[in-house]
């Protein structure tokens, strides 16, 4: 861990050169602040809790001008104390390091910095001059120009959020929501749109991962994120003709630069948006006669309606990909047939498609009344949208608690079953399916059964009958902290139930990829890639989403398509992976948990979020019309308002250029 030389974080003054008569303090907890890029030194750093300055050389009038040269760029305006107090700021700061300080100017310098902290309406206005301050007050006799001020790029600014940090697409969350009360939904769509095509689904499905941490969880409920990103996708759908076209791509590779996209779920449509954004010529071969990969078999209509999902896969060929349908990997081609066609570079997005089995005595898959999740759901699928028979009768246990068990259970109220059970051996708080999911089913008339597991299946004559469960109890922690449990001895006892659905997990096919393709699994069954450029084994061969991941999220399965879609610009033009200074600081920030621990210092009055109109659960049940309905454009401006923009800005000083751009 690099040694600090002096600076004042989280309130704690420090000075290792014993040049102030400070009590002896240990340095910050900071991991990896030895280098920014190979061979390039942080010098300092600058955030919302204070400053640290790891080479005594650096001046840091220069850092804090630079610090709040991009607050100001960020301020939005609508405050008086940040939109005009750090330009004035700023530009006193740049007289200083021109060497004409003065005593009275920096006691103008504290007074607006006190009154931006103090009075500001956002955390930007609130946070960007509490490093100054601290300087003012413990370090002022290094607020003086030290010579010849560094280059303005040996370093970087990062501006961010908790929401921010949290979306595994760091999409920027405040500023589509500024829009919004700024009348713009189209303008807020564009924002979003920067990161993934699937704007609407993703406003409807999406895990909320930005929710978690929007800090006003703090004070009443969080914004609305989720609500309002399916608003302004909605406000855009057919009012203003074809959002994507062709025109949007500035310049087009020579045909040559073809890249093979194989699956077309949430990752596959990723990546060939972004890859055709970068001008590529893109192939998108799906083993299915349509897009969507899970995200279409996997979400039932009430939740995701069909014709949503639809209209944004076909943003790939809206942009000029193509889709390849019935085209199914290790069936139909081989890794080796797209290299001879002429790709240049092949994606593997082909999600987790077989269901795992529970691994219990008298488990047979082929019993009348077995399924595995994703086969269910299929099933489900196929009968609302193609009219293909699927009719439940009896009692329906699914054993399981993520959101494939939620879609599960729900989806057998609404295809008749009599009664429908959801079998977990850990408790409902340890459930990962989302919150919403949970109660949605209660409501529905869902019966719960926690800390019981299915120990064996029961059948007679080729059906299911029942299942033998034990009832389970907590032990201690694991290593990642999670309580664990165990079968209570003795506790056996009959379950009946006609139709047992075993929703507790998903992995990939390995017939898809044969030992001869060059590509490897790892230990968990899932294609083995190296987790910054999502490269698999063998070369120009990249993969992502839940074939590299695990079963995971549809925003994450985005995410690794945008990040692969990079990686394979990388490859092909430049024949190495690049730096990229904004992926570097979040790491910073992520490593270091800067963004955690956080308390309000100005009051915020409490205002709950809009209630969501939703079918009753009576009517739910009876039909697979989607739950959740739009909002009105005052209720998304009234939400909108909820955000508190807790933006903050993060500075590092190099000791030389940080490649890639000073922010």
């Amino acid at each position: 861990m690099v040694r600090v030389s002096y600076g004042v974080w989280d309130g704690v003054v420090r000075d290792n050169r014993g040049l102030i008569p400070v009590e002896i303090a240990p340095d910050p907890d900071l991991e990896g602040f030895e280098y920014f890029n190979d061979g390039n030194p942080i010098r300092a750093f600058i955030g919302d809790r204070g400053f640290v300055v790891f080479d005594p050389e650096v001046d840091l009038v220069d850092a804090l001008w630079r610090h709040m040269d991009r607050a100001a760029e960020e301020s939005c305006g609508k405050c008086t104390p940040c939109r005009v107090g750090a330009p004035l700021i700023r530009d006193a700061l740049a007289e200083v390091r021109a060497g004409r300080g003065s005593e009275e100017g920096w006691q103008r310098i504290a007074a607006l910095a006190h009154q931006m902290a103090e009075t500001s309406l956002c955390y930007l206005g609130q946070s960007s001059a509490n490093a100054l301050l601290a300087a003012i007050e413990h370090f002022p006799e290094h607020l003086k120009p030290g010579g010849a001020p560094a280059p303005v790029d040996n370093g970087m600014s990062y501006v961010t959020a908790p929401c921010v940090e949290a979306c595994p697409s760091k999409v920027a969350v405040p500023r589509y929501i500024d829009f919004i009360k700024d009348g713009r939904p189209d303008l807020s769509l564009g924002v979003i749109l920067r990161k993934y095509p699937m704007a609407a689904t993703c406003g409807r499905v999406c895990v909320r991962f930005c929710e978690m941490a929007c800090r006003r969880n703090a004070i009443d409920e969080p914004v609305g994120i989720k609500i309002l990103k399916r608003y302004v996708a909605d406000q855009q759908a057919g009012l203003h003709g074809p959002i994507f076209s062709p025109d949007m791509i500035p310049t087009r590779l020579p045909d040559s630069m073809r890249v093979a996209v194989v699956g077309g779920g949430p990752a596959g449509v990723s990546c060939a948006y972004h890859l055709l954004l970068r001008g590529y010529h893109v192939d998108v071969l799906e083993a299915a006669e349509v897009a969507g990969g899970m995200a279409r078999s996997g979400i039932p209509s009430y939740r995701l309606p069909k014709d949503v999902l639809k209209a944004e896969t076909d943003t790939v060929e809206q942009l000029g990909g193509h889709f390849r349908f019935g085209q199914a990997l290790g069936r139909d081609f081989t890794i080796d047939d797209l290299f001879e066609q002429g790709y240049k570079a092949v994606f593997l997005g082909l999600g987790c498609a077989k269901g795992t089995l529970l691994g219990v005595a008298d488990e047979d898959p082929s019993l009348k009344g077995y399924f595995s999740g994703i086969d269910f759901l299929l099933e489900v699928h196929n009968h609302v949208e193609y009219g293909a028979p699927l009719a439940l009768h009896g009692e329906v246990a699914v054993v399981g608690g993520g959101n494939v068990a939620m879609d599960c259970v729900r989806s057998a109220l609404r295809l008749g079953a009599s009664k429908v059970h959801l079998i977990y051996r850990r408790t409902e708080a340890d459930m990962p399916a989302d919150h919403e999911e949970i109660e949605a089913a209660k409501q529905e008339g869902v019966i719960f059964h926690c800390l019981t597991n299915p120990s064996r299946i029961l059948s007679e004559d080729g059906r299911i009958v029942g299942m033998d469960l034990i009832d389970m109890r907590q032990t201690v922690p694991d290593k990642k902290g999670r309580i664990g449990v165990e079968p209570i001895p003795g506790t056996e006892h009959a379950f009946r139930c006609d139709v047992v659905v075993a929703a507790i997990g998903q992995q990939v096919d390995k017939q898809t990829l044969p030992a001869s393709d060059g590509v490897q699994l790892d230990k968990w069954g899932c294609v083995a890639i190296n987790p910054q450029t999502l490269v698999t084994t063998r070369m120009g061969v990249f993969a992502g989403g839940d074939c590299a991941s695990g079963a995971s999220t549809l925003i994450h399965a985005m995410a690794m398509g945008l990040k692969a879609a990079r990686a394979i610009d990388d490859y092909l033009r430049h024949g190495h992976a690049r730096f990229f200074p904004r992926t570097r600081m979040r790491r910073l920030l992520n490593e270091n948990k800067l963004l955690s621990g956080e308390c309000f210092e100005v009051p915020v009055a409490h205002q709950y979020r809009i209630d969501i109109p939703n079918l009753s659960p009576d009517e739910r049940r009876r039909t697979f019309e989607e739950v959740e309905k739009p909002i009105t454009a005052a209720e998304a401006y009234r939400e909108a308002a909820r955000c508190l923009r807790c933006y903050r800005v993060y500075s590092v000083v190099t000791e030389t250029a940080v490649p890639g751009g000073t922010r």
